[in-house]
């Protein structure tokens, strides 16, 4: 079929915002319980709300918790862990109250825990004492700082008891086989998890209290995840001593490698409950890793021979994962697959997607698949990212135009970028634009050495990487020179105001309830953030000049492009204010600026109107700023200034 011809850009599309929401859910944290498989749907259609599935062993599929409750935990801001299936029986946090509750089959659920200044998550189930083991988060009336403990929750219902207190953070609380010995994982300011944290082991006392802990691994700047235990009692954990997150275990006293090699074996633990491995029915250490930016399942048998299951090998994001028996779930997705809840029969190498996050009805022609780029960088270094070319079966551009180019500037920061089919990248490059989606240095998935690329350089490393690759792309010809721009969100949304204030590179930029102020983001946030920046920019007030020399905020003058804000107005991890003061201060100066808030919206749009709103509304956007008509009918959108 001969392709119509149209200006990069204005191609029409068949990925529109409601294609994106209609029958999307956000899915997290899988678990198996006997015969049936659960995870976590979070519903824009509903507001958000997360919903705790279960599919049965027959295929049926149907919610466990019902409305009003929302399976979510705000310990730590971020969340995770929010809930624990066993036997038939659910446990979870419930987002509006953040109390504990348990609930038999289909029966209403019941709080285990009175209402107060709590927070649960993470929760391990110690059946011989029937009681659950959680991480629990406390809130002082007098606005202090957030207390944290491992506490014990009897399952009829009570007061909790801490089992250990006094480090500032506590995650992963793991019982041995035989119920005798509990492993946990601490961490303590200025740290965040992946800088510096230990694993800890104590044996369950008679009356249920911890005899004395025994630090297993970490501290003195080796970074632990995910303590757990094989069949026969062996304590088992992932640890980045040699440079990488690899798996290791405790034997007679002593730390030595399961497996050592160049890859990944653990996520940033931004959320609690997340897992990498586990042990199958034959003894065999199921786990997932990433190498060279791309996720996949390995099995790992006693003797130490690594083996790939073939019905996985396409799988290139791996998030989370569950094994019981022979079953392994996960969640994963491809380039052409979306996040989706994945059975993997192990013995028989097969595998069958359950749910997926979105229905994929789109021709391949409109597929844009990521390739991965090294590129040059500052300081003589290279850094990683996935180049999305324009994709439209029916359309292409006149000849000798080159596409627009939006930079994505990834959150965290320290995180990374997936490789899922995203509705919201294939949005762009349906329309003809090209998207580059930035590993920048300090990002997971390449080993220690580049994690710690951002110590100190926080707005800068990440900054140069986002205008190197940009610049790279646009030197081969491959973008427009005169269509860059460049969007992200949170840590990402100060990544992009940076590159706009600090560099004359883009021509126009989006933050999603982005950073401008690094000295009011040092005092006004939570307790899990709360001495992040001392690693990333200096300790606070001890280095305010430099936490003001980054900040954009102050230095409106030096930004003439136009940008547009998008912000929740129950953001407590980001406030409004950052939002609102940056866009007062580029209105003040004349610089084209458009800011859209959000009533009922938090630290990332969970609303199906938000996010159509939003794509829409920055479509329009960059249509203005750049001089085309996309196509479809798009909001009113006042930029001021322009």
């Amino acid at each position: 079929m001969t392709k119509r011809i149209a200006r990069f850009g204005e191609w029409p599309s068949p990925v529109g915002t409601g294609t994106i929401t209609a029958g999307s859910v956000r899915l997290d944290s899988v678990a198996i319980d006997g015969k049936r498989v659960c995870w976590l749907e979070g519903r824009p259609s509903e507001g958000g709300r997360y919903v705790l599935v279960c599919r049965e062993e027959s295929g049926e599929v149907r919610d466990l918790t019902p409305s009003p409750f929302n399976v979510r935990t705000r310990v730590h801001e971020y969340g995770g862990g929010s809930f624990l299936v066993h036997a038939g029986r659910t446990w979870f946090t419930n987002d509006a109250d953040q109390r504990l509750y348990g609930q038999d089959g289909g029966e209403a659920p019941v709080a285990l825990t009175v209402e107060g200044p709590h927070r649960y998550a993470d929760m391990a189930l110690d059946a011989r004492r029937a009681r659950l083991v959680c991480v629990r988060e406390s809130h002082p009336a007098d606005g202090s700082e957030p207390v944290n403990a491992l506490v014990a929750v009897p399952l009829a219902g009570g007061d909790a008891s801490v089992l250990h207190g006094g480090h500032d953070f506590y995650s992963s609380p793991s019982l041995s086989p035989d119920g005798e010995w509990l492993a946990w994982m601490t961490w303590d300011h200025p740290n965040m998890p992946w800088d510096e944290s230990t694993v800890w082991r104590a044996r369950i006392s008679a009356d249920g209290s911890l005899g004395p802990a025994t630090r297993v691994a970490g501290g003195d700047g080796v970074s632990v995840y995910q303590p757990g235990w094989s069949p026969d009692g062996e304590l088992h954990f992932v640890c980045d001593r040699n440079g990488w997150w690899n798996l290791y275990r405790w034997r007679d006293g002593s730390v030595e490698p399961v497996h050592e090699t160049r890859a990944e074996f653990a996520h940033p633990q931004w959320q609690l409950g997340t897992a990498t491995w586990s042990f199958d029915r034959a003894g065999n250490i199921v786990c997932t890793c990433r190498e060279a930016g791309r996720w996949r399942l390995l099995r790992i048998d006693p003797a130490g021979s690594v083996e790939r299951p073939s019905c996985c090998a396409h799988l290139e994001s791996i998030e989370d994962l569950a094994v019981q028996g022979d079953t392994c779930v996960l969640l994963g997705g491809a380039p052409d697959m979306p996040a989706s809840v994945v059975a993997v029969d192990l013995a028989r190498d097969r595998a069958a997607i359950l749910r997926q996050s979105f229905p994929v009805a789109l021709d391949s022609g409109h597929i844009s698949i990521p390739r991965p780029m090294d590129f040059p960088t500052g300081e003589g270094e290279s850094a990683h990212a996935f180049f999305y070319p324009p994709a439209n079966a029916d359309y292409e551009a006149p000849e000798g135009e080159a596409p627009p180019l939006i930079v994505v500037s990834h959150g965290g920061p320290t995180g990374a970028t997936s490789t899922s089919l995203d509705l919201r990248i294939q949005y762009w490059t349906s329309r003809g634009f090209a998207v580059l989606d930035v590993d920048y240095r300090g990002s997971t998935g390449y080993g220690r050495a580049y994690r710690d690329r951002l110590a100190g350089a926080w707005g800068l490393a990440d900054v140069e990487d986002c205008v190197n690759g940009a610049l790279h792309l646009a030197a081969e010809g491959r973008v427009d020179r005169e269509r860059l721009a460049i969007r992200g969100g949170s840590a990402g949304g100060f990544t992009t105001l940076c590159a706009l204030v600090f560099h004359d590179v883009f021509r126009a930029g989006a933050s999603y309830y982005g950073i401008s102020d690094l000295e009011a983001l040092a005092r006004d946030t939570h307790k899990f953030e709360s001495r992040y920046l001392d690693r990333l920019i200096g300790p606070w007030p001890e280095a305010a000049g430099r936490y003001r020399e980054r900040s954009p905020l102050h230095f409106p003058e030096r930004l003439s492009c136009p940008v547009i804000f998008f912000q929740g107005l129950e953001d407590k991890v980001v406030p409004p204010n950052q939002a609102e003061l940056m866009v007062e201060a580029l209105r003040d100066r004349g610089v084209p600026v458009a800011y859209l808030a959000f009533e009922g919206e938090q630290h990332g749009f969970r609303r199906a109107e938000t996010i159509r709103t939003t794509l829409d509304t920055e479509l329009g956007f960059y249509g203005r700023v750049f001089g085309f008509r996309p196509a479809g009918d798009l909001p009113d959108l006042d930029i001021e200034n322009l």
